[in-house]
């Protein structure tokens, strides 16, 4: 049994490892606090001191109540000198890969879970219909815990989502549309209650803008994502410098994880020095209060233990990972995340696109001039040393923005691996005709085909503020 229980351990993680001891600890101390038995509380130390053995082991460090693995929580998220070429934290996303950041080497680093064909096939058969072309295709790639909503959904239990929005211009721009679409998808198919806040406080602490353009650029972000027909009745969703002066539950929660977590551990999580505003030390408990839902009384009539799953970037996880430690020292249950890959900007998959950066992105408010002009001038496309022999052999799919664009948008998973072999060389992509996306050159054999959901399309997208 003792040879059973190694070989499980070393196939964990870190992070892993280190949230089974921080399980097992909760567990000890429960014991002990019930007076169990003196043999059971016995078994239990032993486990416990087994587990924090073989973290040791596997980091190298001394666990730490409430301090993940020091190679998990930098700021750059686990970056080491031999993978240097990959930077992913909550405010910055960087490689020097042409295709992108390595999902994989991030997996691993974050330690979460890769979302499999398994998985998705039980997902399927759940919800009783195809999987949304998100997961079919990796763009949803990873996850935590998302069995556990599976199990919760298959016994009839109820759960809810979260996501959110830091509103950092007046329009959204298409990136900021995925985890939207997905969780309008997943609000669908499990129909369940589903909370969107809208961090301007965030926004203000970190970006130099005033307090009340923080809260304008949430009212003008709640309109484009009020657009994307989300249910009426069961989405609430929320600017923090409005809620959090209602809502005593939300407060309570917030005051809870600011009490388990330590200067040094958000630090560490989160790369703040002592020259950051402590508003900023303070924030990360705001983001984590939505994962539980006594936080929303008046939506599950003060029940306290309702599963949370949240569909986000993962350059979002660390807030999550530090809400996952804490949840269980607060009597909350852990949410569970499903993560997203980034959205690439308009010059290449080395960075995602960014609200700062008018040159990277699309606004949903872009017209279609506008789009048009962005692509041509600034859609890399991968393409050959001479206009002859991009014409001959077109552009490089796998480096292709406007490629990439259509794995978004395009649902039809035949239609998109057609274009994609098009190209006389059989594996690269050449621009043909018109997009109605984007109206301009793209992947698209006659101009009448729409490639992409009628949301998506540049026309509707000027008519959002309108609503």
């Amino acid at each position: 049994m003792a040879d059973s229980l190694n070989c499980d351990l070393k196939s964990l993680s870190p992070l892993q490892l280190f949230e089974r001891v921080t399980e097992q600890g909760e567990k000890v101390r429960a014991l002990k606090a019930g007076k169990a038995p003196k043999d059971e509380i016995d078994a239990a130390v032993r486990m416990l001191l087994s587990l924090k053995l073989s973290y040791k082991t596997t980091t190298g460090q001394d666990y730490q109540a409430g301090l993940p693995p020091k190679d998990l929580v930098l700021i750059n998220n686990g970056t080491t000198k031999e993978e240097d070429e990959d930077l992913v934290d909550p405010w910055n996303v960087q490689t020097s890969n042409a295709k992108g950041v390595d999902y994989d080497k991030l997996i691993v680093r974050f330690g979460s879970s890769k979302i499999d064909t398994d998985l998705i096939n039980r997902i399927e058969r759940a919800i009783g219909q195809k999987p949304h072309h998100f997961l079919r295709r990796g763009i949803f790639f990873s996850h935590r815990d998302m069995d556990q909503i599976l199990d919760a959904y298959e016994n009839k239990k109820p759960f809810y989502l979260y996501t959110g929005r830091g509103p950092s211009s007046q329009a959204m721009h298409v990136g900021h549309l995925i985890p939207f679409l997905f969780t309008k998808w997943l609000q669908e198919v499990f129909d369940v209650p589903l909370v969107i806040q809208l961090t301007d406080d965030e926004k203000y602490l970190w970006k130099d803008m005033t307090v009340e353009k923080a809260y304008e650029y949430a009212r003008e972000n709640a309109k484009d994502i009020i657009a994307c027909g989300f249910d009426i009745n069961k989405t609430f969703i929320f600017s923090d410098l409005d809620y959090l002066g209602t809502s005593a539950g939300f407060y309570k929660n917030i005051v809870k994880v600011q009490k388990h977590v330590t200067f040094n551990q958000v630090k560490g999580i989160f790369g703040f020095t002592d020259s950051d505003c402590i508003g900023k030390i303070s924030f990360p408990a705001i983001q984590a209060a939505p994962s539980f839902s006594s936080s929303f009384p008046q939506i599950f009539n003060g029940k306290e233990n309702i599963q949370c799953l949240i569909p986000c970037a993962i350059d979002q996880d660390p807030y999550f990972r530090m809400t996952r430690d804490v949840a269980p020292r607060i009597g909350q249950p852990k949410p569970a995340l499903l993560h997203s890959v980034f959205f690439p900007a308009l010059q290449g998959a080395q960075t995602k696109m960014s609200a700062s950066d008018p040159n990277s992105s699309i606004f949903l408010t872009d017209t279609p001039k506008q789009i048009k002009t962005k692509i041509n001038k600034h859609a890399f496309s991968g393409g050959r040393d001479t206009i002859e022999e991009h014409r001959k052999y077109g552009g490089n799919c796998d480096v292709d923005v406007s490629f990439m664009y259509l794995t978004f948008f395009l649902e039809d998973d035949d239609r998109l691996e057609q274009l994609k072999q098009l190209s006389p060389a059989g594996n690269s992509c050449k621009k043909i005709k018109t997009c109605r996306f984007f109206s301009s050159p793209l992947l698209l054999p006659t101009q009448e085909q729409s490639c992409v959901p009628t949301l998506c399309c540049a026309v509707p997208f000027g008519n959002l503020k309108h609503i």
